[in-house]
């Protein structure tokens, strides 16, 4: 794979710097180049090499989806390069504070999201009102279920985290999430799969003695994850300072 493409001056559209090749990248990639775009720089395990400062200031802006162990790095080294990034690996969060002073000391620009999907977003805030409607329905008892690939390593995925947190933030009776089943009525439950094929299913279940009301969504393939990290990219060449995908989809 060459690592490094050649742009002539003058070519319209964005340079994007793909920091991860896998399929996401991929997927990425050929969103990209529909609206226009082209991808500059692709960087994967077998291209380390050319992870740096100056191919990267030949790009806009750098699309990151690695993972849990790279993906601080990645970002810093963007930033520290002097291009904006769009980042949506997950399991990184215990080091945001590290990444959102790093970002504001460099006067950088950063969109993260747990996840970049138009249905997602639109399912997050589904999700907030329903818990807001559920508050003080105190004969529901909710519980979560996340299925993904066997590839993901990270569990819970970083979107049911973000969904959990909408729940806590609005169901009192839960005061803590966990990854297994559990009988304690303050915990959140959230049950993690992972089976091939499965780009991704997140369903939120309120159960009662007398019914259930449950709201999902599934991920048929990448196309909707890539396509808002493509919008997110030509948001932030835009903006500076820190931003989440609300901001990109105006909500």
């Amino acid at each position: 794979m060459d690592s490094i493409i050649s742009v002539p001056p003058g070519e319209k559209g964005l340079r994007i710097a793909l920091i991860g090749y896998g399929k996401m990248g991929k997927a990425i990639e050929e969103i990209a180049v529909q609206k226009g775009h082209i991808v500059a720089l692709k960087i994967d395990i077998n291209t380390m090499q050319a992870f740096t400062k100056e191919n990267l200031q030949q790009c806009d802006v750098a699309i990151e989806f690695t993972g849990p162990h790279s993906a601080v790095e990645n970002i810093l080294t963007c930033l520290a390069a002097g291009i904006p990034v769009v980042s949506g690996s997950t399991g990184w969060l215990g080091r945001w504070d590290e990444v959102k002073h790093q970002c504001e000391a460099m006067n950088g620009s950063l969109v993260y999201a747990s996840n970049y999907s138009v249905g997602v977003n639109m399912f997050f805030e589904i999700n907030k009102l329903l818990s807001r409607l559920m508050d003080h329905q105190t004969d529901y008892d909710v519980s979560m279920e996340e299925i993904h690939h066997t590839q993901k390593k990270d569990a819970p995925s970083g979107t049911a985290i973000t969904l959990a947190e909408q729940i806590l933030a609005n169901l009192e009776r839960k005061k803590n999430w966990v990854n297994h089943s559990s009988l304690i009525p303050a915990e959140l439950s959230i049950i993690s799969e992972r089976t091939d094929p499965a780009p991704g299913t997140h369903k939120i279940k309120y159960s009662s003695a007398v019914d259930d009301i449950e709201i999902v969504h599934t991920a048929h393939n990448r196309q909707g994850f890539a396509t808002g990290a493509v919008l997110a990219a030509e948001f932030i060449k835009k903006h500076n300072g820190i931003f989440s995908i609300k901001e990109v989809l105006g909500f």
